[in-house]
């Protein structure tokens, strides 16, 4: 069983106790996301804390998303909205990496993969993905891979 599910629990107790209503509304969000996806498929199951971080992940890209586009329409109250739930998510989340040791990372993977061109890119991405591990957006990984596949 995973420590981050309870942890979301208590923390949203202690938001509602404190009257915190972002925080509130933040984590009964993600949690209910959390549910919808131990019930998706063919039987109910607990997620792990690898399957917790990656709803958040996924929460948390949803809401950047929405805060550049809130920002674009000029709506910038529900932008700022948006942003302060990221912010809220990102501290169940792990460090996000500096882009220097994410260049590091994937200097390594080129290296030990033996890549020499964009036509490794697909080979090279699963690694560096799977070395990030959840550290680094997707798009910052891909950027990166490129720059160096060059």
């Amino acid at each position: 069983m995973s420590d981050l599910k309870p942890r979301l629990r208590a923390d949203l107790t202690t938001a509602m106790k404190a009257r915190d209503e972002l925080r509130t509304a933040t984590l009964r969000m993600v949690l209910a996301a959390i549910s919808a996806e131990e019930v998706s498929g063919k039987e109910a199951r607990e997620l792990s804390d690898d399957e917790v971080q990656a709803v958040l992940r996924r929460e948390a890209k949803k809401r950047r998303e929405a805060a550049e586009a809130f920002g674009g329409a000029g709506r910038t109250q529900q932008a700022e909205r948006e942003r302060a739930e990221e912010g809220v998510l990102a501290d169940y989340l792990p460090a996000q990496l500096e882009d220097a040791d994410l260049a590091a990372i994937v200097a390594d993977v080129v290296t030990s993969t033996g890549a020499s061109g964009m036509k490794d890119m697909g080979r090279v991405m699963g690694a560096a993905t799977a070395a990030v591990a959840g550290r680094a957006e997707g798009s910052r990984v891909a950027a990166e891979v490129r720059r160096q596949l060059g």
